[in-house]
Parts: structure tokens; sequence; C-alpha cells
């Protein structure tokens, strides 16, 4: 997948106005998600594609499928350095110029996922390899813990 450096970062910070406590709100987590070079590059070019310079990839995890989960893709566009929020309590898993948003309470069924752009003959889109995942369906979108 690739040998590109993935790195996190953890958007929510410290009331500046606050000097009893120089570190953030949230501690980032001892887990990771990785974003494969062929993921971002699939952004990049979707950016290109549809002249969205800032377009992002969002991951989360919602109730449904026939497994119990399911896998939701969102792309989003941020403006500037802002993503996501400075407010939000999303995670952001880097590959390069482009940015994984998780949130919170999604993170803790993907960490240790690695997210993919695959195409075959049958399929082209996001996939998800998840080790959390007990059984997953056999189309890959849903999953169970």
């Amino acid at each position: 997948m690739g040998g590109r450096k993935v790195t996190l970062e953890n958007q929510s910070v410290a009331n500046p106005g606050d000097q009893s406590s120089p570190a953030p709100i949230h501690a980032a987590p001892a887990v990771v998600v990785q974003l494969s070079d062929a993921a971002a590059n699939r952004i990049r070019a979707l950016r290109l594609k549809d002249a969205r310079p800032n377009l992002n990839l969002r991951l989360s995890v919602g109730g449904g499928g026939c497994s119990g989960f399911q896998y939701q893709f969102d792309l989003e566009s941020f403006d500037g350095d802002a993503v996501p929020p400075s407010d939000s309590e999303d995670l952001v898993f880097r590959n390069g110029d482009v940015a994984l948003v998780i949130d919170q309470t999604s993170l803790s069924l993907l960490g240790g996922s690695v997210v993919d752009y695959q195409e075959t003959m049958m399929h082209a889109g996001f996939v998800v390899t998840n080790p959390n995942a007990a059984s997953s369906c056999g189309c890959g979108s849903s999953f169970a813990i």
C-alpha cells in the first residue's frame, strides 16, 4: 500500500486564555487509521475533476447493513487548513495533503483499520480493512463486531 507516512492530527485546541494547561483538551488516541496511497490518490483525482481543491474523505460507522454496522463515506470540502473545524471533536488522519476525518465514536470501531481505494471488474470504491470486524458481508460495506 505504499510507504508514505500517515500522520494523525488532533484538532481540539486548549482555550488560548487558559494558562493552567498547555495540553490539548483531548489526548490523541493510541489507535491509528491509515489512508492508503491509492485512496489519497483517488481523492486528489476527484479534486482535479470537480475543481474542489479542499476535498477530503469522511468515514463514519452507522447501524445497519446486513451485518449490524455499515461504513459511510462522504466527500467534504473544508476551507483552508480547517480540517475539520476547530470546534469539532473529529480526528484527522493524513496521507500527504489528503485528510481522512473520523468522529471519535466511529474511531472506537475503526482503530487499526486501513482505508483503501480499489478498482475491479465488478466494483470501484473505497474499502476498509478493519481488524476489529469479526465478520463482514460479501460486498464489504457492513460488518459485525
